[in-house]
């Protein structure tokens, strides 16, 4: 089989093998029916068997979600292990709805995916694994179907991304599992691809035992699969799966970072081909974060919630994204080639989503009734224009400069151009037009995100511009508020975008003297226009809570990833009407 046709099968694999109905009063099948009826079971001390990496329920509908879980075989089972599937309305299981065999399948590192159909709207239930076999019990689970219109005053929507295993504790999904949120939409970065001692690594790896497993960087089937494993250890992140129904999209870090359809910044022509690796990497998250789609390569799908609500989640990493831009490529000896970059930049065939996922968008948010069209984005939408001089010196730091004297450099600049614009906003007559021109020449700074793609960003925003649109983004590892604008500076939308869970943010380029990262804060959010908030350094989520009215974001932050600590504050809160 040619590789394309192999690659075409692999994406169309069916994750989700096994489907139950459920049915009011159903009957918990007893052990003493459909336990092995030779009695052998007695006789065998079976060992090494478990529910390991937890539980967890994705993709809730009204009336329908994929309960999940991964179980070890005993040393002495043999073939595919059948094990039983138990969901009721009570934590005793005295309610049941669904009591089914279900099978473990080697071939997708035995984790077990199951779509539970025919449940009520708006209800809690409870779930659980076990093996008549071996007499091995999961946790119990939690889970919650979607409110019809009517059914539910508001909807809570904990938004996380990017959590870095050797960054630090995953005290953020400690704290969204405490949270009183009904969904949690995971917006990428759910692993991280580098090796042991690689990006993320500080001073407290080693002593949190965190380094990455396996040691080297992940590229083929089974070294997802161990990291994979190896982030489902983890206590707090199996609370939060435990507790709260998961909808989730992948970024770059899930393949490769910075990845685009057909390649990936950290990808290298000695590991490989990348769409060997990309498939590879689609068919393992589908394992580990199955998702309720008929093609595996293509997540984008979307939830109507509430009445009120249309949560489009998108893919705009890996579908349909040509290569990111970079302004090295237009650098020359006398400096940025603005032409050159200019035509690039406006090239209008460049995509983000590609032309399938663009029409299907569009369609989706026109088609809708709800108030509040919700894109679950992996990237910024809103812009991020500075200062061309501030920018070249920002990227001059970001690539691993510790020289004090651009430091200096950069600290004097900024301080001019926060002067310039803040007397441009005061209406000052003595401006001269070459000061006006160092705030007003701007560029984009994040060419990775929409940013890179303004063309396309334009026509969405004109498409649906009778919309009430509302941008959750993650990938910075920093927290943003922005108003989306389109290019004649009319108000498109708003974005409300989420800091990492562990991942390391402008802190691990500027330092972390708390003046220096306010300072920083301070000039940017007056600087870009589109801006009215930004957190530089601290991990956290976002709390989106939506009603028939209002769309409301709070942005809360653990106070440490060092040591466990659930504790958060909430330290801004927007309300769109």
């Amino acid at each position: 089989m040619d590789k394309e046709n192999l690659l075409n099968k692999l994406s169309r694999r069916n994750f989700i093998r096994n489907s139950v109905i459920a049915a009011t009063g159903a009957v918990l099948l007893p052990s003493t029916i459909i336990s092995c009826r030779k009695g052998d079971n007695d006789h065998v001390e079976y060992n090494g068997q478990g529910f390991n990496e937890g539980v967890a329920s994705f993709d809730p509908s009204q009336d329908r979600v994929i309960l999940w879980t991964r179980y070890t075989p005993a040393a002495q089972e043999q073939g595919n292990p059948e094990i039983f599937l138990d969901v009721a309305k009570d934590k005793d299981f005295k309610n049941v709805v669904a009591s089914q065999a279900v099978i473990v399948d080697a071939n997708s590192d035995h984790t077990v995916h199951v779509d539970v159909s025919k449940l009520t709207s708006n209800t809690k239930y409870y779930y659980r694994f076990r093996s008549e076999k071996t007499k091995t019990i999961s946790i119990t689970g939690e889970t919650k179907t979607l409110p019809a219109a009517g059914e539910a005053t508001a909807v809570k929507l904990a938004v996380v991304s990017c959590a870095n295993f050797q960054a630090g504790l995953f005290n953020v999904y400690g704290a969204v599992a405490e949270s009183d949120a009904d969904v949690v939409v995971h917006l990428g970065d759910y692993i991280y691809e580098y090796q042991a001692g690689g990006y993320g690594t500080n001073g407290t790896t080693a002593t949190l035992n965190r380094a990455h497993k396996p040691a080297g960087e992940i590229i083929k089937v089974d070294d997802y699969r161990e990291r994979y494993r190896q982030y489902r250890s983890d206590e707090q992140l199996q609370k939060a799966h435990q507790l709260k129904p998961f909808i989730c999209v992948w970024d770059d870090h899930e393949v490769a970072n910075d990845a685009y359809k057909d390649g990936a910044e950290n990808h290298q022509p000695n590991e490989g081909d990348f769409a060997t690796r990309k498939m590879s990497a689609i068919q393992v998250w589908h394992e580990y974060l199955p998702a309720r789609v008929q093609d595996n390569a293509k997540i984008y799908r979307n939830f109507e919630i509430a009445g009120f609500v249309n949560l489009v989640m998108l893919d705009t990493r890996i579908i349909g994204r040509d290569k990111q831009l970079s302004y090295t490529d237009y650098f020359t000896q006398t400096g940025l080639d603005s032409a050159k970059f200019l035509a690039a930049w406006q090239n209008p065939q460049r995509s983000i989503l590609g032309q399938e996922q663009k029409n299907w968008l569009v369609s989706k948010i026109n088609g809708s009734s709800s108030k509040w069209q919700v894109l679950g984005n992996q990237v910024l939408m809103g812009k991020m224009f500075i200062p061309a001089e501030q920018l070249i010196l920002t990227a001059q730091i970001a690539a691993g400069s510790t020289d004090p004297a651009l430091f200096a450099q950069y600290n004097k600049i900024l301080t001019e151009l926060v002067t310039i614009k803040t007397r441009l906003l005061q209406g000052d007559p003595t401006l001269t037009a070459a000061e006006k021109a160092r705030v007003q020449t701007v560029l984009p700074y994040n060419l990775d995100a929409w940013d890179g793609y303004p063309v396309e960003r334009e026509l969405i925003y004109a498409a649906v511009k009778n919309k009430k649109l509302i941008s959750l983004a993650g990938d910075t590892h920093n927290a943003w508020y922005s108003v989306l604008s389109d290019s004649s500076g009319n108000k498109a939308g708003t974005e409300f975008a989420t800091s990492s869970v562990s991942s390391p943010g402008f802190e691990a380029i500027f330092g972390d003297n708390p003046q220096t990262l306010a300072g920083f804060e301070q000039a940017n959010a007056l600087l870009i226009d589109d801006l009215q908030y930004v957190d530089a350094s601290k991990r956290g989520f976002v709390m989106a809570t939506f009603t028939a009215t209002e769309a409301k974001s709070e942005w809360k932050y653990v106070s440490t990833i060092a040591t466990k600590n659930t504790a958060t504050v909430t330290a801004k809160t927007v309300t769109e009407s």
